[in-house]
């Protein structure tokens, strides 16, 4: 199936490992222009080396910090120079942030600006030049929506999804879709230093049914179709990719 991506501008956070580097790679594939960000300028560098030496197009590159709202604002403009106008963003970036009742502000302020704030003025950077294309795509990948225990990244998380939701609702008639996706548990740094293999077995019996971890391209295949010119009937949604995992006590 032909996903008429080729030559649509991309811009992509958290490429240097996981999720995101698999969104970028699948956008590489159907012929985008991806921009990929991160913090981590070496990481970019080696995957996009790994992407040119695959035969594909080299992933452009703009190495900064999103967290940081001048940083937002010049790794926007950087990738519109490099590429063009952005017509597909899709926010990455995020972590995990558990909590305690006694965390401090700065603990909150942090998760919200990862996974919540940094997603928002990066849309709201590249969304003037969607609307006057009259097209364009936004991808959040975001998080569980049942937590078991205090987590500042999935409230900021929640924050997304609804700031999505109401968003989608205001641009659907100029073209733009906005879509969130809610991983359950990717293969990752961070879930292979929370699920070490001794644990994985139980947890799996218990709360996926499909009976395995997925894996980044498990989830980048979703998102790579909503990117597409195909997929311009579905907005406002969150879909999960979990295996079927039952969110009680996961």
């Amino acid at each position: 199936m032909d996903l008429m991506l080729e030559g649509r501008r991309c811009l992509v956070t958290g490429v240097s490992a996981g999720i995101g580097a698999a969104i970028a790679e699948g956008l590489a594939r159907e012929g985008a222009i991806v921009v990929a960000t991160a913090r981590r300028e070496d990481k970019l560098e080696q995957w996009a080396d790994a992407m040119q030496a695959q035969g594909l197009r080299r992933p452009l590159i703009v190495a900064g910090d999103i967290t940081d709202a001048r940083q937002v604002g010049r790794i926007a403009c950087q990738a519109a120079q490099l590429a063009g106008p952005i017509e597909v963003l899709v926010n990455c970036a995020g972590g995990s942030r558990p909590v305690t009742l006694e965390a401090g502000e700065d603990a909150w302020d942090e998760a919200m600006a990862l996974n919540f704030t940094a997603g928002r003025r990066l849309a709201e950077q590249v969304l003037p030049g969607m609307r006057e294309a009259g097209w364009g795509r936004i991808i959040n990948i975001t998080g569980l929506m049942e937590p078991h225990f205090l987590n500042a990244a999935l409230a900021a998380k929640a924050a997304l999804h609804l700031w999505a939701k109401g968003l989608s609702r205001d641009l659907a008639k100029e073209g733009i879709t906005i879509n969130s996706i809610a991983p359950g548990r990717i293969e990752s740094e961070q879930v292979r230093r929370l699920y070490p293999e001794s644990e994985r077995a139980a947890f799996i019996e218990r709360y996926i049914p499909v009976g395995y971890f997925g894996v980044p391209g498990d989830l980048a295949c979703l998102a790579v179709f909503l990117a597409s010119p195909l997929a311009r009937y579905i907005t406002g949604t969150l879909i999960p990719v979990d295996g079927g995992m039952s969110h009680k006590g996961a």
